[in-house]
């Protein structure tokens, strides 16, 4: 038997010397003889072969269909390939194919498919599960969870959705082999993925990258790091990835490579997997397109969050840049084990700054909803007849569509849940639901130990591949001899040229951020006190496009419009001349005559006294003529589009009296949702304005709807 399935390897692999790694074949032994298995084995070893053999062989034995769950269907075409070459039928069922689903499924029931590709996330269609799963479920031959920890509360992963999984094992024949796999689990996660999937042998191999050569940079703030890159990116090898924390640090670093010359594009994507589902096709095609540039060495690198993670296979991965520190080591094993899986060197660099830890930090207190938004919609639902949908909680609840989605999320895999979802609607269930604090403390503390490790990381004078094999519970690792502390020398020299520094900084500073104007207003005939109707919101009272000077806090000029706003209570002349030199290149079309800004009764003197700077630079006449008429609850604690705009109904007026005419410059210091500047630039353009720009020193970070 393990004669046919070498050659059903090196006919996968199209490699006729191909060998089977260390456990390989043990694997798929088990999986012939039905018996359940945790594989944990680092990345590149080749678990995806593992079943896909496994399944070949099952199959020509008479046996069932392998179902397999995985979050990575977008990223497993590689491994499609191989199996197709050894005469698998795989079939995937998702968003972007349901002009076939039921062709798909014809073939399904006719015995034609040897392995049915799912996300987890696919299970929590009431569709899917009546007219899919349960048909196949008696001819299931094989049931693979990809990416296991996933499963684990306590894993750095943890996805909702896949606690689904233990009730379709539920529903399935007993006699069927289970195969979970992972490759970054420790002991802790181990142990509970096996004690939720049932009985496992546990098959663990040692996590050393042979290949990899680490070493970490301590370099405080962005400018420097972002240097670094410009001065060191090229002497590195081959194509590889830079991973950052956020996607307005992706996108960012991009744009000062690129004016460094090099070529890099952006990776990110700003829908789930859940988002997907639902048909983010255009996302996914553009990230394929990526993908491929990488893979065909079309690139120097991608700059990615953890979009580009799990299951992204390029074995000549050259290097691994992180520019920010990831929360756990975990998370930073997984990611740097992208490099070096058939190469005989590649580099592993670690980066960290000062903003790592209030991104991490952030990232641990909007991991879990807090109570006060589970009462106020399971209330909203009880009260309901009929039910609600999402936009109709919106409408009723003042919480953002990403918070409503976490909670019923949450709620709708609880077991019993106090949940229900019919067609588009959701009722409440008769089950009295508390959440489980304890557990939630218990994990937001792991998380925060598990940051403190990454800091310790960061600082360790011994073996970088041993500290991360021993947070990993890896046994066998031993000094690698390739990282910086094993060599006691820079890898990579750990300079910063001051000229790029002092370049990167003002290009930070010259970061200016787009504001688009909104087009639509959340629901018809929203405002009582404005004359303002109808769905779209028409050209004739639509604001131009504006600026931002900034990201709100962010290095260049975002920390100093945070500093002036809440220490120093006035914005400096330095952003005044900031937003001078903005126009200039922006040269708005048509330009402004005049300048007017938003006002406030809680600082009334804040932004007044900085738009009347700004005016006498650019040498236009500064025209207070937007009157705030009633105190309203400030737009920062309206939580979606729906609440913000009607937040603002009946507030400003304008007063017409000695109001100039010509296009105006609109002022403020925050831009948020952008639903002030659009009231505000209605009601101007109604008052007789023939064109209103906003500006504002700084823009948060988009909101999610």
């Amino acid at each position: 038997m393990k004669d046919i399935g070498l050659k059903l390897l090196r006919t996968a692999l199209a490699h006729p010397a191909a060998d089977f790694r260390a456990g390989q074949w043990e694997c798929i032994e088990g999986i012939l003889k039905s018996q359940g298995q945790l594989v944990v084995q680092k990345t590149g070893w080749g678990k995806s072969m593992v079943y896909f053999l496994g399944t070949r062989l099952l199959r020509d034995h008479g046996k069932g269909l392998t179902l397999l769950v995985s979050p990575l269907l977008s990223l497993m075409r590689n491994q499609i390939m191989a199996a197709n070459r050894i005469g698998i039928l795989a079939e995937t069922i998702n968003s972007s194919n349901t002009d076939d689903w039921r062709a798909i499924e014809a073939r399904l029931l006719a015995n034609k498919v040897d392995i049915l590709l799912i996300s987890p996330e696919r299970l929590a269609n009431d569709d899917f599960r009546e007219r899919v799963l349960q048909q196949v479920a008696n001819r299931v031959g094989l049931f693979v969870v990809d990416e296991a920890h996933c499963i684990s509360d306590w894993g750095h992963d943890f996805r909702p959705d896949y606690r689904r999984i233990v009730r379709v094992l539920q529903a399935l024949p007993k006699n069927i082999p289970i195969l979970a796999t992972t490759a970054t689990a420790n002991d802790r996660v181990v142990k509970d993925v096996a004690h939720q999937l049932g009985a496992l042998n546990v098959i663990r191999g040692p996590l050393i990258r042979e290949t990899l050569a680490l070493q970490n940079i301590w370099l405080p703030n962005p400018p420097a790091r972002m240097a670094w890159l410009a001065e060191h990116l090229k002497y590195l090898p081959g194509s590889g990835i830079i991973y950052t924390l956020t996607v307005r640090d992706s996108e960012r670093v991009t744009e000062w490579l690129k004016a460094n010359e090099y070529n890099v594009e952006a990776y990110h994507s700003k829908v789930d997997s859940e988002a997907e589902e639902q048909g983010a096709e255009s996302e996914k095609q553009r990230r394929e397109q990526l993908e491929h540039r990488l893979l065909n060495n079309e690139v120097k690198a991608l700059v990615a969050t953890v979009a580009l993670g799990m299951g992204f296979d390029k074995p000549d991965l050259g290097f691994v840049v992180h520019f920010q520190r990831p929360g756990s080591v975990v998370h930073y094993y997984q990611q740097v084990g992208r490099a070096g899986r058939a190469v005989d060197y590649a580099y592993g660099i670690l980066m960290g700054g000062e903003e790592d830890k209030e991104i991490t930090d952030f990232f641990i207190r909007s991991a879990f909803p807090p109570q006060a938004h589970v009462d106020k919609i399971l209330g909203a639902l009880n009260i309901a007849d009929g039910g609600l949908s999402v936009p109709m909680m919106q409408k009723q609840l003042n919480l953002s569509y990403s918070d409503i989605q976490k909670c019923l999320k949450l709620l709708a895999v609880e077991t019993p849940s106090p949940v229900a979802k019919i067609k588009s609607a959701w009722h409440a269930t008769p089950v009295n639901y508390q959440m489980n604090h304890e557990k939630i403390s218990r994990l937001c503390e792991l998380r925060q130990a598990e940051q403190a490790q990454m800091i310790d990381y960061m600082q360790t004078k011994e073996c970088l591949m041993v500290y991360l094999g021993r947070a990993l519970d890896d046994k066998t690792v031993q000094a690698c001899g390739k990282c910086a502390n094993c060599l006691r020398r820079d890898l990579i020299p750990t300079t910063v040229n001051i000229d790029l520094a002092n370049r990167a900084a003002i290009f930070l500073k010259r970061s200016y951020q787009s504001v688009e104007p909104r087009k639509k207003w959340p629901a018809k005939d929203i405002f009582a006190h404005y004359p303002l109707k109808g769905a779209a919101i028409g050209m004739d009272i639509m604001a131009e496009q504006g600026r931002a000077l900034s990201l709100w806090g962010d290095a260049g000029w975002g920390h100093m419009v945070r500093e002036d706003k809440y220490k120093i209570g006035k914005f400096r002349d330095e952003l005044a001349d900031g937003c001078l030199q903005m126009l200039e290149e922006w040269k708005p079309q048509p330009p402004p005559a005049w300048l007017t800004c938003i006002p406030s009764l809680t600082h009334p003197d804040l932004v007044p006294d900085f738009a009347r700077r700004l005016a006498a630079r650019i040498g236009i006449p500064f025209v207070p003529c937007l009157k705030k008429i009633r105190q309203n609850e400030q737009q920062k604690h309206m939580q979606n589009s729906f609440q913000q705009a009607k937040n603002l109904d009946g507030v400003f007026e304008v007063d017409q009296t000695g109001m100039p005419s010509g296009p105006v410059l609109l002022v403020d210091d925050m831009v948020d949702s952008r639903w002030t500047f659009t009231v505000a630039a209605a009601l101007l353009r109604q008052a007789g304005c023939p064109a209103v720009l906003p500006l504002a020193l700084a823009l948060n970070s988009p909101r999610t709807d």
